[in-house]
């Protein structure tokens, strides 16, 4: 295990992600020296140009991701042409030498990679979902959009007896009053990397059941590598 472990975290928006890296790498240190972490960035849609956006964007009834633009502003992005260019830019990122690569999105799929080792941020959630059985009561799910609650049990089985909420991490709006529907759920699963550690808190103090926090959940999962 080297000194330092070398990590690129990969969001499905515009790098860098000053909303979700720091919180997570002071979670995945928990007191150790900052030196133990060596962090860089990469986005899906870095560098494109407004057309080149356009492009990305859901259109229709089309499956899609919630994300953040380079100014900030949430957009929804097309699920398959952004598991496209995620492919390549991870192909680009195997070669360059990191220890560790951590997607911060809980919806990708991906080929696994040549030489570097991969947290996806889904099969960390989706497992630690599973892992729990229900002695009562269903499974309560907060996702970004509305838009993506009719497709969500295709891409994550566990979900088809779940009830599903929809709040979005970008848009300034309280959650709680957006959840009333989980309220009875005795497990709320924050289903999104943009969820912050705040939000969390505030759902904990809103609602009676237990919140999992995906964000949370992956760091603590990457911090079994240090």
């Amino acid at each position: 295990m080297p000194d330092t472990l070398r990590i690129a975290f990969v969001t499905i928006g515009t790098s860098p992600r000053a909303d979700i890296v720091p919180e997570m790498v002071e979670d995945i240190l928990n007191g150790r020296p900052a030196s133990a972490l060596s962090v860089e960035e990469f986005g899906v849609l870095d560098g494109l140009s407004e057309a080149e956006l356009d492009v990305m964007l859901a259109k229709g009834d089309e499956p899609r991701f919630a994300t953040s633009a380079e100014d900030g502003r949430e957009v929804a992005v097309s699920i398959g042409r952004t598991e496209e260019r995620l492919n390549a830019l991870l192909c680009r990122i195997d070669g360059m030498g990191f220890d560790l690569i951590v997607l911060l999105c809980t919806g990708t799929k991906i080929t696994p990679l040549t030489h570097t080792m991969v947290i996806e941020a889904q099969k960390v959630v989706d497992h630690a979902i599973e892992a729990v059985t229900l002695p009562a009561g269903r499974l309560g799910i907060l996702l970004p959009l509305e838009a993506q609650i009719e497709g969500f049990a295709a891409r994550h089985p566990f979900a088809v007896d779940a009830t599903i909420a929809a709040g979005s991490p970008y848009d300034g709006a309280a959650l709680a009053p957006r959840v009333v529907d989980l309220a009875d759920c005795p497990i709320i699963v924050m289903h999104c990397m943009g969820y912050t550690g705040a939000m969390r808190d505030a759902l904990r103090a809103n609602l009676p059941g237990h919140v999992l926090h995906a964000r949370g959940l992956v760091s603590a999962h990457v911090r079994q590598f240090l």
